[in-house]
């Protein structure tokens, strides 16, 4: 099969859809690796390294398009690349369709078919695709956050783990799933006075176990939030429904009872954010400030890290990589339910039932030939 890997385009994008160890696998496996000139610029790997790695280099993102059966990526196309895709190609990529009805629709124009990292399942009903990026983002998180606290940065003037007679920030953490494990692990070794919220007795209890009497554990409710985001220096919101939209867990009277120079960052923003006041925002322009509020909302956090998250990444999805391109799309997704739930659109249709329920659009299930 031809693979194509264009460059990133999105804003201070730098991560690439394959390192070249993963292009020299597909290779040896017989298959043909097209990497757009200068794609791997933000991980330090140049076109010498692909091509030593058995890669082809192509000169333009166009070439990479026209020529490719499968395209690999790392975030979702910009409407550029929409213009490019076509029936019969395969874009396997992350997508959040729930929250991009624009997107949605240009990928529906296109006829192709469109694979999304975010709600490939495993077995047991994790998202293996998008734990890299979530341990990525919960870890950068807590590192925000205390940049976001400097008083030069419109925070409080607070240090995140405090002094010896002076307490430390109050951090709480709005999910326990992958991103909020990796976010209270910072927070904890950063000495924060941490609190996690979360709707499962039981990840709350594995969390107590994990973390003992450094971190506190309260079960989710509307009151429980409103009484825990009035007195945070930080609310760091990592609360996940595979496919769909995130709820919105913080409402703007919430946000007006926190204290002026308070952060929150939104590692939920890729499906739309679980703070009402949240909007997208780019590591060029990170954050805004609503009601006193520093907002930090960045869509590609683990952008800003390309190398350890581009490794990260490939790790998880060169064997799904390898399947499509030795199988074909179709003999993949009908030998491996799990990597069929990835798939979000079809010729013109969505497939995935909770990204069609949040769209507002019917829902055609793929059947295999």
């Amino acid at each position: 099969m031809r693979i194509g890997v264009p460059k990133e385009i999105k804003v201070q994008e730098y991560r690439v859809g394959l390192v070249p160890a993963g292009v020299r696998e597909l290779t040896i496996a017989g298959h043909t690796v097209l990497i757009e000139s200068g794609a791997g610029a933000g991980i330090g790997a140049s076109d010498l390294h692909y091509q030593a790695a058995g890669a082809q280099i192509a000169r333009n993102a166009a070439e990479v398009y026209a020529e490719s059966e499968l395209i690999v990526k790392v975030k979702e196309p910009q409407p550029a690349e929409c213009r490019q895709l076509r029936k019969g190609q395969v874009l396997f990529t992350y997508l959040h369709l729930a929250a991009d009805p624009a997107l949605a629709r240009r990928l529906l124009e296109s006829g192709v078919t469109a694979i999304a990292y975010e709600t490939v399942t495993a077995g047991d009903g994790s998202l293996p695709l998008l734990v890299p990026m979530s341990e990525v983002a919960g870890r950068m998180s807590v590192h925000v956050a205390a940049h976001c606290l400097q008083k030069a940065n419109g925070g409080l003037g607070v240090l995140l783990g405090g002094v010896p007679g002076v307490p430390p920030a109050r951090v709480l953490v709005l999910g326990g799933g992958v991103a909020g494990t990796n976010a209270i692990e910072m927070a904890v070794g950063m000495r924060a006075d941490v609190t996690v919220v979360d709707r499962s007795l039981r990840r709350l209890r594995e969390l107590s176990a994990l973390f003992g009497n450094a971190l506190k554990t309260v079960y989710s409710t509307t009151e429980v939030i409103e009484s825990l985001v009035v007195n945070a220096d930080v609310v760091i919101g990592a609360v996940l429904v595979p496919g769909a939209a995130a709820p919105r867990l913080v409402t703007r009277p919430m946000l007006r009872s926190m204290k002026p120079g308070a952060v929150v960052v939104d590692i939920a923003i890729d499906q739309g954010g679980c703070f009402e006041t949240s909007h997208p925002t780019t590591h060029a322009e990170p954050t805004f400030v609503i009601d006193g509020i520093v907002h930090y909302c960045v869509a590609n956090m683990p952008g800003a890290v390309p190398r350890t998250s581009t490794y990260a990444l490939t790790n998880a999805t060169l064997p799904y990589v390898r399947a499509l391109a030795d199988l074909g799309w179709q003999r993949a997704l009908q030998r491996d339910p799990y990597l069929a739930m990835g798939l979000n659109v079809h010729e013109g249709a969505v497939t995935h039932e909770a990204v069609a329920r949040d769209l507002g659009l019917a829902c055609r299930a793929w059947r295999a030939a």
